[in-house]
């Protein structure tokens, strides 16, 4: 087919991806090959496509593309997460334009709405990751509240309720007063924040006129204080002992306790206690017996407990209270303070600490297995210094909050029975047999049944991923999922390593009995080029469709991948698009010079394109060892620079240059054969990376049949090299570089011949290479030393350049006699600068040794002045 002048990668997207998807040539099913499997980290429902999305998926269709030339059966699963908080929070937000509240619906009538705005939006994302040419198997695509993946969920909470791992009780937790539910530990982001240190005033009960002071971050808590606590070796406090105080405003008489864990450092050295409302506090009352008193609503505002409060937020009360206290005497002062608190991961509603009924799963025994694992790196983290990271959080691991107070989510499997009492089963005809047996009652009914109001965790789901994309989580014969499980890679990022990663390596081992995956890439956050992370608030994140609009999808990939070191975070421009984008007009235009040679079927290789082909083969074969190593270690970025600098600098402009004919002139069919061969091998390389536009010119090389891929072209292993034999053309590529540096320096075009001396046994090899890329008409072999005009070295020999021919020897004279006196002039400077004792005694280390190397250097620029003046007076 005929190619345009200008490559257009819109016309070309499309028609290729719309070809791979026709075809089929994304869909994996097992046989007798080797798998290679990746799962995608499931985008939630709610999303569209930003540039994190762009780079976690850009790497993972590198390497399942790279996977299916290295001739594995690649598998990469697509998907979306349900995201219960976020989901519901759009849903809600949509019928409140409807004028609809929530509460104003049963839970069926709001799941309706919920699943119509799924299925309206679910979708977006991953049709957008296919602009991108994510080569995803399309027809596998899983949704964590899809039948396959409900069951499983459902299947392993009543498993891990059986073996005595999930557990019901009442505990401080993470409230989100904005989605109106418990979060883990883990959805909790600490900012720091600018607030005050309080300090209030404690009289001592039957004491008049004595008081303690007790300092705190948070006085609208103190109507939930139940005790104050000092640190049993304080001797400042040793009077109080066994009395009691009065809490200011609320005139609530509580104890004095005595715990080792009050800071001695910290305020006061008094601590407010107030267990229903911090977790610390809440481990202090139950080891001291102490009453709790929950003073909030689900919404943040105070209940009846806050007195002349209730109904007023949590915000609003900390002003006003500030002010009564003051009035009654009973605020000692205020001071700033910058504390870390705790925001919601998804709303960013400041986390209330809460006392709340909920559902926990034990971690501790499932933590151990996925520790060892990591930490014997049967499952490798790159880059590796992420392992301490995840070895403190899993030897620190807490119990999970699994339940959350929302309705779009599996709702848990527990049934109450009249008595408040509760079974766990699949559904309330599962459940009534035990609920029987349980109460002793056979004349219970389903409808005596209440199933718990309460909804799982969404990590709940995408713990199980690995699994249940394949197979039921509890089905342990399953030929499918022994294939593909462990999987090969997990490609994502470090904020979700506890969330998601953590998680999915514990219930791999607990349902499968070993490993999800074999390595982890951690990929880094994508910033701007000022190292701000991009966010719609700052306004610095582009639209990723609208760049691949602008430079192609694969300008955008290559853009994206030559700044994304693993795990360091990438620091995106726009530019770097740009160059991808030149760098497919690059290819297209190499391309279109190859095929626009007319060919001399009866012509022999020249001598230089003889030689270009024998080096262009063995530096093709050294590029595919060192990109082989760069892949095995997860250096994507290094090797997409490696097979960039191979194709732009080694093949284009040394390769292409020494095989083109002179103007005009046909090229030899051997040379031009062998030249296409190279450029198809170079698309290989290049297809995982760029693959629009490496199917576009692989399919034009020559005639394909229907159904023929690049996708599927074995990249062909690398044959070994003489290192040798590179070294000694390296060397030759120098002594041309240092021929172009004269004629660039003295002006003189590239058409006009020129001559070259150099040692007499120089190796006569490469001569051929030399003349095209030199363009000289002589090569001349001395005994002595080089008699050119102009001598430069490369390595340990000598080589000059004859020039009489070519320059004005006075014009040349007056140029380098003024440089000379310039060089003279500033040397004068830095050396006087250098005699001065004040300035050498008060310098800096570093400017003394930049001022020494200044004059190093042009000490060494007027001696080669001088050099050069002599051989134009001997000329």
């Amino acid at each position: 087919m005929e190619l345009s002048g200008k490559y257009n990668p819109q016309d070309v997207e499309r028609k290729w991806y719309r070809y791979w998807m026709e075809n089929g040539f994304f869909h994996s099913e097992p046989d007798e090959r080797k798998p290679y499997t990746i799962v995608i980290p499931p985008p939630n429902v709610t999303g569209v496509l930003h540039m994190g999305h762009m780079l976690n998926n850009t790497i993972q269709d590198i390497l399942v593309r790279r996977a299916r030339m290295k001739g594995f059966n690649a598998c990469w699963v697509p998907g979306t997460d349900h995201a219960s908080i976020a989901t519901e929070a759009k849903v809600v937000a949509k019928l409140a334009e409807q004028g609809i509240r929530k509460k104003d619906l049963t839970r069926e009538e709001f799941l309706k709405h919920a699943w119509a705005w799924t299925e309206e939006h679910g979708g977006i994302i991953l049709e957008q990751l296919k602009h991108l040419g994510a080569s995803c198997d399309w027809e596998r695509t899983a949704f964590t509240m899809d039948e396959v993946r409900s069951e499983s969920v459902i299947d392993v909470f009543i498993d891990l309720y059986n073996k005595g791992l999930i557990y019901r009780g009442i505990r401080v937790v993470n409230w989100d007063p904005q989605a109106l539910t418990a979060l883990s530990d883990e959805e909790v982001v600490y900012k720091e924040t600018n607030g005050k240190l309080y300090y209030l005033r404690y009289q001592v009960e039957g004491e008049a006129g004595k008081y303690i002071v007790v300092a705190t971050t948070r006085p609208e808590t103190i109507m939930g204080d139940t005790a104050v606590c000092i640190n049993p070796g304080d001797k400042r406090y040793e009077w109080l002992r066994g009395k009691r105080v009065i809490v200011p405003l609320v005139n609530r008489s509580v104890p004095i306790i005595e715990d080792e864990y009050v800071d001695l450092e910290f305020g006061t050295g008094c601590l407010k206690v107030t267990p229903a409302h911090d977790p610390n506090d809440y481990m202090l009352g139950e080891k001291h017996r102490l009453e709790s008193i929950d003073i909030f609503e689900d919404n943040g505002t105070l209940n009846e407990y806050g007195g002349v409060y209730a109904g007023m937020d949590r915000f609003d009360v900390r002003k006003r209270i500030e002010k009564d206290l003051q009035e009654a005497g009973l605020l000692e002062r205020t001071e700033p303070y910058v504390n870390k608190v705790g925001h919601s991961e998804r709303t960013n509603a400041v986390i209330e600490p809460k006392l709340s009924m909920q559902w926990f799963l034990r971690m501790s025994e499932l933590a151990k297995p996925a520790l060892d694992a990591v930490m014997s790196d049967e499952i490798q983290l790159h880059p590796a210094k992420f392992k301490n990271i995840y070895r403190h959080w899993m030897e620190n691991v807490k119990d999970w909050c699994v339940s959350r107070q929302l309705w779009w989510g599996h709702r848990i499997p527990a049934y109450y029975l009249p008595d408040g009492s509760f079974v766990v089963a699949r559904n309330a005809e599962e459940a009534l047999p035990l609920a029987r047996k349980q109460s002793g009652n056979d004349g219970l009914s389903v409808a005596d049944l209440r199933q718990e109001e309460d909804s799982l965790d969404t990590w709940f789901s995408s713990w199980l991923w690995p699994i249940s994309v394949f197979a039921p989580v509890m089905d342990k014969e399953n030929k499918e999922l022994d294939y593909y499980y462990p999987t090969s890679d997990l490609i994502t990022a470090p904020d979700i390593l506890f969330f998601w990663v953590a998680r999915m390596i514990m219930a791999g081992y607990e349902f499968r009995g070993k490993k999800p995956f074999n390595n982890v890439y951690l990929t880094g956050i994508v910033r701007d080029a000022q190292g701000r992370k991009m966010s719609k608030s700052l306004g610095n994140s582009p639209d990723p469709i609208e760049l691949m609009q602008k430079y192609g999808a694969d300008g955008v990939r290559m853009g994206m991948m030559m700044a994304a070191p693993a795990g360091n975070d990438l620091l995106f421009d726009e530019q770097l698009c740009e160059q991808g984008r030149n760098f497919c007009n690059k290819i297209w235009n190499a391309y279109r010079l190859l095929k626009g040679w007319q060919v001399d079927e009866a012509a022999e290789p020249s001598a230089a394109a003889t030689e270009a082909n024998h080096w262009f083969g063995m530096r093709l074969n050294a590029a595919k060892s060192e990109v082989e190593d760069l892949f095995s270690k997860y250096r994507l970025s290094e090797a997409l620079m490696a097979v960039y600098r191979l194709f732009w600098d080694d093949f284009s402009a040394w390769y292409l240059e020494l095989i083109k004919p002179a103007y005009g002139m046909p090229v030899d069919r051997k040379t031009l054969n062998e030249a296409l061969a190279y450029f198809q091998e170079l698309l290989c390389l290049l297809h995982p990376f760029m693959p629009f536009i490496t199917e576009e010119l692989w399919q034009n090389i020559k005639e394909r049949k229907d159904g023929e891929t690049i996708m599927y072209r074995q990249i062909k292993e690398a044959a070994p090299v003489d290192e040798v034999y590179l070294k000694d053309f390296a060397e030759i590529q120098e002594v041309i570089t240092g021929i172009r540096n004269i004629r660039a320096g003295k002006n003189i075009p590239q058409k006009e011949s020129l001559q070259l001396e150099m040692p007499e046994d120089y190796t006569t090899r490469f001569d051929a290479v030399l003349c095209k890329m030199g363009n000289l008409n002589e090569l001349r072999r001395v005994a002595a030393k080089a008699d050119g005009d102009f001598i430069f070295m490369v390595g340990v020999h000598e080589f000059g350049v004859p020039m009489a021919a070519h320059i004005d020897v006075e014009e040349e004279t007056a140029k380098l006699q003024a440089d000379l006196a310039y060089q003279q002039k500033f040397l004068e400077s830095v050396r006087k600068k250098l005699a001065n004792e004040g300035f050498v005694k008060n310098a800096p280390a570093r400017v003394l040794e930049l001022e020494r190397k200044k004059e190093a250097d042009a000490e060494l620029r007027i001696a080669t002045i001088r050099q050069a003046l002599e051989q134009l007076i001997q000329k």
